[in-house]
């Protein structure tokens, strides 16, 4: 497990609105979606709130790998890689739902544990 530079955070503080996660499903079919409602958790996790997941959920729960792609606003971009799974109750859970718009559902949270940060093909960790 990695934890999360200083570097990544301040990026993400200054990050684009939305985030773009992808999965792969149990074909081994790439999934990607905008995600509006996302945070760093905990020094080495993003969470996902889950306010429209479909496609997304079933690939998250047949293969545990994902990459978050987020934007700066000065068009820099950062991956990270990673393993996920699904929460309905929790830490992370909790946490989602304070963050998460009052006038979203917030179902359930993907939590991705940060293995990897590329910037470009620079691997950062």
């Amino acid at each position: 497990m990695i934890t999360i530079p200083e570097l990544i955070k301040k990026e993400w503080s200054n990050k684009q609105d939305a985030i773009v996660l992808t999965t792969v499903s149990e074909a081994g079919i790439p999934n990607s979606i905008y995600a509006t409602q996302a945070a760093l958790f905990n020094d080495n996790k993003v969470l996902i709130a889950n306010n429209k997941f479909k496609k997304t959920l079933e690939s998250i729960e047949n293969s545990k790998k994902v990459t978050v792609l987020f934007i700066t606003k000065e068009t820099k971009s950062y991956q990270l890689k990673g393993s996920v799974c699904y929460k309905t109750e929790g830490d992370e859970f909790n946490d989602m739902k304070k963050w998460n718009r009052a006038d979203l559902p917030g179902y359930g949270v993907a939590v991705v544990e940060v293995q990897e940060i590329f910037s470009g093909a620079e691997k950062i960790v």
